[in-house]
């Protein structure tokens, strides 16, 4: 029998509120989906992650391409209000809040272990940006042999087209691309 978890990718202050430093376009535009597939998950008492990207304050582990970005204006600092779920996803007991300073959800944390002691086998994903942190985190999860869904009205990009381009992507290594609305009728 399979055992789904659905992973919510970056849904944190930095990247949704206005006026932030990395703020994503999509990003407000897809909480009301995230929050019916959300709803769905609580109700089966399904695994749910917060995957949250979480930086030092020197910055000494982020990415080398965003260095000079964050020393300009740091953006997701461990312990401060930028680095925070935002308040219409706020976790629940029982949940999950798993920190990476990389784009993937499975490089440096203990993610895989954790579905595998878990029993999980199906992974749902959402959240922000498509073609980073949602992208390197669907494929990375096919990397480790778990299938993969994408709900794509729950995940969000700088634009539409640049959402469309990567959802093809997903979809033509072997992702299934469903909407939050089908969500109930895959869980099952």
């Amino acid at each position: 029998m399979e055992k789904t978890a659905l992973l919510i990718i970056d849904m944190q202050n930095d990247f949704v509120l206005e006026g932030r430093p990395l703020k994503v376009a999509g990003a407000r535009l897809v909480i009301p989906k995230i929050q019916a597939v959300l709803g769905e998950f609580r109700k089966r008492s399904l695994p749910v992650f917060h995957v949250l990207r979480v930086h030092r304050a020197d910055g000494s582990d982020v990415e080398i391409t965003r260095q000079d970005l964050f020393r300009k204006s740091p953006f997701a600092v461990e312990g401060t209000p930028g680095a925070a779920v935002i308040g219409e996803l706020e976790p629940r007991s029982g949940e999950y809040i798993l920190t990476k300073t990389r784009m993937s959800a499975f490089i440096g944390t203990e993610l895989d272990l954790m579905l595998r002691t878990l029993g999980v086998t199906r992974l749902f994903v959402c959240g922000i940006q498509t073609p980073n942190c949602i992208r390197t985190t669907v494929f990375d999860g096919i990397a480790y042999n778990y299938p993969v869904v994408l709900v794509d009205d729950a995940t969000g990009a700088s634009s539409e087209e640049v959402h469309r381009a990567n959802v093809r992507d997903m979809q033509n290594i072997g992702v299934r691309i469903a909407k939050a609305a089908d969500v109930p009728g895959l869980l099952d």
